[in-house]
């Protein structure tokens, strides 16, 4: 069985997070047999973009003090805040498959997994990436591999405060809204949703 060391580290700044995500995957990439890693936390308010994302998608100028970072990972700008999940997967995945669409489609059914065990049915749209919820995005997904080692990857939206997706087209889609699990489970709790994506990822991945 594969190993996954699991870290909840809290509300995190970007920055720390990028740079814990960069020394982890250095290790792996390193050390071939080098447990994967599983880091779970909540960002302070901050924008991030793609490396191929594109400007037109933000509608706030460089003189309006949000924090906005430009990383290696696909996918356009979105936004974090906390009450939202930030799941950041270091894997091997010479361990499991060496197909990147594969991947994707396994992060994206971590998701479906465990929305599915509070009887809410999360739907995936063709030729997009993400979770849906009624015709609402409730998790954004965005990976970077290098040499078959993940960085970046899922956030779900739990019970966040969703007014600043407003100052973006979040993930450059203009014509579906962004939602999260509050709006269909008033009693949810961050903790719980934490818990069960570990599960689910230990099932998936070990």
């Amino acid at each position: 069985m594969n190993e996954i060391w699991v870290y909840k580290l809290g509300l995190t700044p970007y920055q720390r997070a990028w740079d814990l995500q960069k020394q982890w995957q250095q290790k792996l990439i390193a050390d071939p047999h080098h447990p994967d890693v599983l880091l779970l936390l909540e960002h302070p308010p901050v924008y991030t973009l793609g490396t191929g994302s594109s400007l037109e998608f933000i509608k706030f100028g460089a003189d309006a003090g949000y924090e906005l970072h430009r990383s290696e990972r696909g996918g356009e700008v979105t936004y974090h805040c906390p009450g939202q999940i930030v799941v950041y997967p270091i894997l091997n995945l010479r361990r499991h498959q060496m197909d990147l669409h594969w991947y994707l489609r396994q992060l994206e059914e971590v998701v479906i997994i465990v929305m599915a065990g509070y009887g809410l049915r999360g739907e995936r749209i063709s030729g997009l990436t993400g979770v849906w919820l009624q015709e609402k995005k409730v998790a954004a997904i965005g990976i970077k591999v290098s040499r078959w080692v993940t960085m970046h990857g899922l956030a779900i939206n739990v019970n966040n405060d969703l007014t600043g997706f407003e100052q973006i087209v979040p993930c450059g889609i203009k014509d579906r809204s962004v939602g999260n699990l509050l709006e269909f489970l008033p009693t949810v709790s961050l903790e719980d949703v934490q818990e069960r994506l570990i599960e689910v990822f230990r099932q998936m991945f070990s």
